[in-house]
């Protein structure tokens, strides 16, 4: 039943016979309503609408006086000027919607409507569902709770207004005033999960909250643990203020306890302090480490700085930033600094020293601009910084001995030819020698090839046709520095400027059919902007003499040029054993190829002076150089050289019945993957004109594992002092060829997962370690930030790990090694020269119990080489973890974790490490 309560606008003229008739139509129209309503009672439907008046007195229900108004201003038109009433405020401005699945019972003595089961009722933004809902029209109030049945609470109300979701035992809310009194509720605010005894709902901003429970747990009905406080206020999607809060686990109350609390719950970003966390270092004193400001600066930026402070003056600063603009671009940069001091200033022990990092990642979304494309990787610092940071444990990126970083701008001009043009600054790193290699800029731009003899129309054929060249450049600045000379002035004197045009033609043809043939040369210029002058200088060195090499400023050239040929194909064998054999045929693929290299001598760049008489040593001779040595490029070859190229690939592979009896196609197996041999002859030498042969392989053994194995056979012998001769190892009582080094690998991964029926995808494997250049896996441990040991990054990890079955007979497993051995037999050492077995595994004893240990064994050493073991529990909102290194590099370290998992109480924890020695 709709009833409208809009109140007509009236003339002054019919205001007074109104308000004398008002009462007795009101009175009259109630009567007729409620006789009716009698009449039809059993004829109610389920589902009704309802719009509730507005009424000065107590009546059960209004009308719409609109028609009976209307009707007396008809008869009562004159020509006085007309004025309007203002109505006044409509108690309810919307309908409302209600609904029962059993009934809906409109008690006329009450005036109250009951819905129950499965019931409902919406009046604007607002719906409530419970199983028994009654709408009270006298106050203009709903009241919802739950069904009791055998003692089962079911269907209990679930509150909902706007974007706020309470679940309560019961509810009762007021349409004047749009307050609700709640009793039990469950409900979520940004992460948080709150149960209180008594809510009161005073407007959409306040809310107040008796006897209130505040968690994490996903176990709302039984929290593993909570805050409890006793009245707290609540600001949805704000803040939540607390008075006397204690810490309760598993029930029992903590000695942690506020005199009051301040939770914030805002779901946008917002700048705040970022608390640090204390402790005690035995050589440092004691700490405050990672405190700090967030600053939001809006949607699409962030920064955070953060820093550590201890007592014997040791410092560290961070600055991080993220960025992201949708559909174009998104990145990182972060730069750190410590300034490190051991024990006191005065003792024998005491050492101070500073160490930084800088990176930058910055991706591009392809689709945003295909033509133009930039990106960055940066990675650079002190070469010490993974080994001796204060705030951080990484033994896989500490063990790494390089720091590469690279940032370019490529931009690619179409049409024909499409031109590319790519601006780069690259930065490489050795950490062990601290030297350093830097290209700033680096310019690579390139032509695409251009086929001057081809038809307009089809395909090219013949030499001619095949006709092709390109242009290539290159340039750049490159500057070799150290590590303690980066940033500074000094790193600059060095720099070497260069530049090289390449100009490539080559063609393609095809000889009786089955022989594939090219043909090409290469032209060359080279622009130096710095050479050298080399004399012999008799007052130089101390009067002892020398030769005296000079730098010379200036624009320096040279051209070389090139010419090659190659000539391959590929044959087929065929061997069939038949198709009732387990083995039904095997096939060899054989790819050889034979090139042929001319490089004439460019001697005209090189320049020579005669040692003079009254040398020590070397007088008289002839002393040759280039002034392009030591130059960008190098000098060019001042000889002659011509060689022919002989290469040979192999592929074996077999048909193999398959197990599967409903298979008709028998199964593929590759026996023997790029069995490859190579090798050279010199024209131009005089001794020693064939070159080592090199071979490489893989043989797969099973799925996922594969032997790589490569080497070196040389065919010449040895004297007695192990100096290669020019004479055929078989020739001097020998075997054919020497085997001079070898290796071979073996790298595997497996888990439980692969011995299930479901197929799995590959996993991606990216971290911290594999962008700094080692190894994608848990080989030499995992990487962690120091008093930042959280396990499980997503806050709201849904993994069910409560299944029963999983005790019976599942235990989740993974494992890989890689194993590695080398041998060195060039001068007759014969021995392996590396030898080396890894291992990392990880074992899931219980749902929530994780073990693992990464570790190997050095058989040249003979010793355990770096060692981790790890331990990780999930206590569902908390994580626990140990991580114990008891050898390495590094001296025993260890460090043990427990904390609640949610980021927004990342600072409840308490953890303890012992820190290794550093400076070993």
């Amino acid at each position: 039943m709709t009833v409208s309560n809009t109140e007509p606008k009236l003339q002054n003229n019919s205001i007074s016979a109104l308000q004398t008739n008002s009462q007795y139509l009101t009175i009259f129209l109630t009567f007729l309503l409620f006789s009716s309503s009698i009449l039809h009672a059993q004829d109610i439907p389920s589902n009704k609408s309802a719009k509730l008046p507005n009424s000065n007195i107590q009546d059960t229900l209004s009308v719409n006086l609109k028609p009976i108004v209307e009707e007396k201003n008809e008869q009562a038109q004159d020509t006085v000027k007309t004025d309007t009433l203002k109505p006044p405020k409509e108690t309810l401005t919307d309908i409302v919607d209600y609904f029962g699945e059993d009934y809906v019972f409109l008690n006329r003595k009450e005036n109250k409507i009951y819905m129950y089961n499965n019931a409902y009722i919406k009046y604007e933004d607002m719906r409530i569902d419970a199983g028994l809902i009654i709408l009270d029209y006298n106050k203009n109030e709903v009241y919802a709770k739950g069904i009791d049945s055998a003692g089962v609470y079911s269907q209990r109300p679930v509150f909902v207004q706007g974007a706020n979701k309470v679940e309560p035992d019961s509810i009762r809310y007021n349409f004047n005033s749009e307050k609700a009194l709640v009793y039990n509720s469950r409900t979520e605010q940004s992460g948080f999960r709150v149960i209180a005894e008594v809510t009161k709902k005073v407007n959409d901003s306040v809310v107040y909250l008796r006897n209130v429970k505040f968690t994490t747990s996903k176990n709302i009905e039984d929290p593993e643990y909570y805050f409890y406080t006793r009245k707290a206020k609540f600001v949805p999607k704000k803040k939540i203020v607390t008075g006397l809060t204690n810490m309760y686990i598993a029930d029992v109350p903590t000695p942690v306890g506020l005199p009051f609390a301040y939770f914030p719950l805002s779901e946008d970003r917002t700048s705040g302090f970022i608390l640090p966390s204390f402790g005690e270092n035995n050589s440092r004193g004691f700490f405050l480490q990672n405190g700090g400001y967030y600053f939001a600066i809006n949607d699409y930026l962030d920064f955070t700085i953060t820093g550590d402070y201890y007592t014997n003056g040791s410092y560290a600063l961070r600055g991080e930033s993220s960025y992201v603009v949708k559909y174009k671009y998104r990145g990182n940069l972060s730069a750190r600094y410590e300034n490190l001091v051991q024990e006191e200033r005065g003792f024998p022990n005491f050492q101070q020293s500073s160490i930084y990092n800088i990176r930058w990642t910055h991706t591009q979304d392809p689709k945003s601009n295909p033509s133009s494309r930039f990106s960055a990787s940066v990675n650079l610092g002190s070469s010490k910084y993974f080994t001796q940071s204060i705030n951080q444990t990484n033994n896989a990126s500490a063990l790494v001995n390089t720091l590469s970083s690279s940032i370019s701008y490529a931009k690619t001009f179409e049409g024909d030819p499409q031109v590319n043009v790519t601006l780069a600054a690259t930065h490489s790193q050795n950490t062990n020698t601290n030297q350093i290699s830097m290209s700033l800029p680096n310019l690579n731009a390139s032509v695409s090839r251009i086929y001057p003899f081809a038809p307009k129309n089809g395909t090219k054929k013949g030499i001619i046709q095949n006709i092709n060249f390109q242009y290539d450049l290159t340039a750049e600045n490159r500057i070799q520095t150290v590590d303690s000379l980066f940033f500074k002035p000094e790193m600059f004197n060095s720099a070497q400027i260069g530049a090289q045009h390449s100009i490539p033609i080559t063609t393609n043809f095809k000889i009786f059919k089955y022989l594939s043939a090219s043909a090409g040369t290469n032209f060359r210029e080279t622009w130096v902007m710095k050479s050298t002058r080399q004399r012999y200088d008799q007052n130089a060195f101390d009067g002892r003499g020398g030769i005296v090499k000079d730098t010379v400023s200036g624009f320096e050239s040279y051209r070389t040029y090139n010419f090659s040929t190659s000539l391959g194909t590929t044959l087929y064998g065929l061997f069939n054993f038949g198709n009732n054999k387990k083995i039904q045929a095997v096939r060899h693929v054989v790819r050889p190829s034979l090139s042929y290299n001319i490089n004439p001598a460019f001697d005209r760049y090189y320049d020579e002076f005669i040692i003079p008489d009254t040398a020590e040593e070397a007088a008289g001779q002839i002393h040759q150089y280039s002034r392009f040595e030591n130059t960008l490029y190098g000098p060019p070859s001042k000889v002659y050289s011509s060689s022919i190229g002989m290469s040979l690939s192999n592929t074996f592979e077999a048909k193999v019945r398959n197990r599967d009896t409903t298979s008709i196609e028998p199964k593929k197996v590759i026996l023997l993957n790029n069995l490859n041999f190579s090798t050279a002859y010199n024209l131009a030498g005089d001794s020693l004109q064939w070159s080592p042969v090199q071979f490489s392989g893989n043989i797969p053994i099973i799925p996922k594992l594969d032997l790589n194995f490569s080497g070196t056979l040389d065919p010449y012998a040895l004297d007695n002092n192990n100096n290669k001769i020019d004479v055929f190892n078989i020739d001097n009582g020998g075997s054919l060829f020497r085997l001079t080094n070898a290796n071979i690998s073996i790298n595997y991964s497996f888990s439980s997962r692969d011995f299930q029926s479901k197929t799995r995808d590959t996993d991606k494997i990216e971290n911290e370690t594999f962008r700094n250049g080692g190894r994608p896996d848990d080989l030499f441990g995992d990487a962690a930030n120091i008093y930042d040991g959280r396990i499980y990054d997503n806050d709201d990890d849904d993994t069910d790990k409560t299944n029963v079955d999983w005790y019976n007979y599942k235990i989740p497993w993974d494992m890989r090694f890689a194993y590695t051995i080398t041998y060195g037999n060039a001068r007759r050492q014969n021995e392996i020269s590396s030898q080396s077995f890894m291992m990392s595994t990880n074992l899931e004893l219980a749902p929530r119990w994780t073990v693992g240990v990464s570790s190997g064994y050095d058989f040249k050493n003979k010793g355990v080489t770096l060692t981790q073991f790890r331990f990780q529990r999930d206590l569902e909102s908390w994580q626990m973890s140990f991580n114990w290194t008891p050898i390495g590099s590094i001296n025993t370290a260890w460090y043990f974790f427990i904390g609640i998992k949610s980021s927004m109480l990342s600072d409840i924890k308490y953890d303890k490490r012992r820190e290794s020695d550093k400076r070993l």
